[in-house]
């Protein structure tokens, strides 16, 4: 071969690769959603990993790892228009399809730099992320989990703040103002059991080419109350539906200090990708609501 020809050659492969491994990332992605898989393990860890062995057997890169990266990125940035994606759902994946690509490519690499052990190694990746991809369908960690936020002394009037229709300040969470819906309005009040309240949440922005503004809300219902506390059932959730299924939101103030206690159930896998960041989004959720009823209604 004319060596001015190879490097032609070679870009026609990696391109060809690339547009393989993203057609069979677009392929599985539809499968996984026919099977209602697409919350489990096997879509987070599967699909990068589909990616990454696609193109390390099909293209013929100089730097595995930087065409596995750069394939990624490139099928992050498709998810959006094409599979109508939203934002804080491509910002919450990207760091664990990039883990998973870096593993696989590293891997690739060592195997490659040890030919003598046999082509059949290069399996070897796919074979071991597929315990982690069985997360959610064959084994599972925890789900249940609830965080607790406990603020300053709570004023006099935190009583008369929650049974009336909050007032909603500024998110002030760096990581909430990432894209997660922020609460517009609520209707309703009272702290009687069977009192309810909605809110209405800013809109769901997807990334869908022509996709239209989906309105959200929250509703709650007044299930318990005690002197000094008030548990609020979730009784419809259109609001973090796709992420969490946010059961309760509890208000103690009988020590004296407003603690909000959120509970929840994961539905999304890998537990210990997702799990993590799920607790510390509704910590900070739960930090808003205890500003939100001692700070915010004093004005």
């Amino acid at each position: 071969m004319e060596p001015e020809r190879r490097p032609q050659l070679r870009a026609r492969w990696t391109l060809a690769g690339v547009l393989v491994a993203l057609f069979a990332a677009m392929l599985l992605d539809r499968v996984l959603h026919e099977g209602h898989l697409e919350q489990t393990a096997l879509f987070y860890v599967g699909i990068p990993a589909v990616i990454a062995v696609t193109v390390a057997l099909t293209a013929r890169p100089r730097s595995t790892i930087g065409l596995i990266m750069a394939s990624i990125t490139v099928a992050l940035a498709l998810a959006g228009p094409l599979l109508g994606e939203g934002i804080v759902c491509l910002l919450m994946a990207a760091p664990l399809f990039y883990l998973v690509g870096l593993i696989v490519g590293l891997l690739i690499d060592e195997v490659r730099r040890h030919r003598g052990k046999g082509r059949m190694n290069l399996f070897l990746a796919p074979l071991l992320l597929v315990a982690a991809a069985l997360e959610g369908t064959a084994v599972s960690l925890p789900r249940d989990n609830e965080v607790s936020v406990t603020g300053a002394p709570a004023a006099a009037n935190v009583e008369r703040a929650l049974a009336a229709e909050p007032r909603f300040g500024p998110v002030e969470s760096r990581f909430l103002s990432l894209g997660f819906p922020r609460p517009l309005r609520a209707e309703g009040t009272g702290l009687a059991v069977g009192d309810t309240r909605k809110i209405s949440f800013t809109p769901r922005r997807s990334l869908g080419i022509g996709a239209p503004l989906e309105p959200r809300s929250m509703t709650l219902r007044v299930s318990e109350r005690l002197p000094g506390r008030v548990v609020f059932a979730v009784v419809e959730d259109t609001t973090l539906a796709r992420w969490l299924d946010l059961r309760r939101a509890t208000f103690d103030w009988r020590s004296g200090h407003l603690t909000v206690t959120l509970a929840y159930r994961r539905t999304f896998d890998p537990g210990w990708y997702f799990g993590p960041l799920q607790s510390y989004a509704l910590s900070e959720a739960a930090g808003y609501l205890v500003k939100t009823f001692t700070s915010f209604q004093a004005g």
